[in-house]
């Protein structure tokens, strides 16, 4: 599959090379190309251009850049080459402000997901929010005592969702689809929680599993 990523964070950098790692085509899209000179040396395979160039090559296209810059990465990207194409929703609306006692302040409400407005925004795409409940570090093929954890999305597309939890698949995960575009408004808050121990007890390494 040809996978577009928008980003050069260190999100965008794992996931890219787990895709790759896992047999994908990719193309990863920057505005400073400078910050993938030394992971595109590690990743010789794969593709580094601008976000227009990630949008227009990935027949899916990873989002993975700043909450607060989401929207005008996406425009960078060009609504037309979005168009139709499943976007995973990697990204968290966390606002410019330090935590209090290890809880993240966001720039959104219970009211309204970041990804919502992203899909009102680009309405021709097809947005899964996915990715935005885990560290970097645990991203892909995650191995914790406990088994797989459960990566929680949500969009209005069905068959982008299937198409992402088979993604989702390879990179080791179980797959809990939470229903349409609102429920990004449960999900987004996870990151808070996930935080939490990271920020007071420096522990970045654990994710979330839903259990019957």
């Amino acid at each position: 599959m040809k996978i577009g990523i928008i980003g050069s964070g260190d999100v965008a950098k794992t996931l890219g090379g787990g895709f790759l790692t896992h047999g994908h085509e990719v193309t990863m899209g920057t505005r400073e190309t400078s910050k993938l000179a030394e992971w595109a040396k590690q990743n010789p395979k794969a593709r580094v251009g601008s976000f227009a160039d990630a949008a227009k090559f990935g027949a899916v296209v990873v989002l993975a850049v700043k909450g607060t810059v989401a929207s005008e990465a996406l425009r960078g990207a060009g609504a037309a080459n979005l168009s139709g194409k499943l976007v995973v929703d990697a990204t968290n609306p966390i606002a410019d402000a330090p935590p209090t006692n290890g809880v993240l302040k966001f720039f959104t409400n219970f009211e309204e997901s970041l990804m919502e407005r992203l899909q009102r925004e680009f309405g021709a795409a097809r947005f899964v929010k996915c990715f935005n409940s885990v560290g970097a570090a645990c991203m892909v093929n995650p191995s914790f005592p406990g088994g797989k954890p459960t990566m929680f999305i949500a969009g209005n597309d069905a068959a982008a969702k299937k198409t992402v939890a088979g993604l989702l698949t390879e990179f080791g995960w179980d797959t809990e689809d939470m229903g349409g575009a609102e429920a990004a408004r449960a999900i987004e808050p996870l990151c808070m929680l996930w935080c939490i121990p990271g920020f007071r007890q420096n522990d970045w390494v654990h994710a979330f599993k839903m259990l019957r």
